[in-house]
């Protein structure tokens, strides 16, 4: 409980410290140019948001990319890396004029450096629902080998 005039003036500074921290990180991602979303995580946040996992006999990966069709999309492997690259294009339906926009195009480049060598040329990838999945078997030597054990 607040009990004199200086616990309160302690409050009040404390929470216009935090106002002026948030206006100064909205203003900060406008001035650079960056669409200040706060469900994405602000300035700075990679998209699309990706989960890579090892499934045992293959690699797994989910990308979420509403609003991508397969023709501007490119999956590349060089080596070990995987890129994942494409262009979102927004476009009024003909005969539509826009009032307001908030999906803006853009284009994306994510590259992940895999933890196995792939069998490059058993990969398939899958567009469903702006949900992208890729799947990339591991090449032989990178699968798991059961070793038995003999008595002597």
């Amino acid at each position: 409980m607040l009990g004199s005039w200086s616990d309160f003036e302690r409050t009040f500074a404390a929470m216009d410290d935090l106002r002026r921290k948030v206006e100064q990180a909205l203003n900060d991602g406008q001035a650079n140019g960056e669409a200040y979303d706060v469900f994405d995580g602000g300035a700075g946040a990679r998209w699309p948001r990706v989960t890579l996992w090892d499934a045992g006999p293959h690699l797994m990966l989910k990308a979420d990319i509403p609003g991508v069709n397969e023709k501007d999309l490119n999956l590349q492997l060089t080596n070990d890396v995987l890129t994942v690259s494409g262009e979102r294009r927004v476009v009024a339906p003909e005969g539509y004029s826009v009032h307001r926009q908030e999906r803006t195009p853009s284009r994306f480049s994510r590259s992940f450096t895999l933890p196995c060598r792939v069998n490059p040329e058993t990969i398939g990838a899958a567009l469903k629902d702006g949900v992208l999945t890729v799947t990339l078997p591991k090449a032989p030597e990178s699968q798991p080998r059961q070793i038995t054990v003999k008595v002597s």
